[in-house]
């Protein structure tokens, strides 16, 4: 089971260099939708939060 994580892993790593080296506009408009999701949840997160307290 340990032998497949590691291929797997290194295979989305391969996948993720392929990537970027072949269109790295399309990789740096990925990661930004990346940090936009990750953005918008802490703001949900935040929001229930605030409401939770209030």
């Amino acid at each position: 089971m340990a032998q497949a994580k590691k291929v797997a892993l290194y295979a989305v790593m391969v996948f993720i260099v392929y990537t970027i080296v072949t269109s790295p506009a399309r990789a740096a408009d990925l990661v930004q939708v990346g940090f936009e999701g990750i953005s918008s949840a802490a703001q949900g997160v935040g929001q229930f939060m605030t409401e939770l307290i209030n």
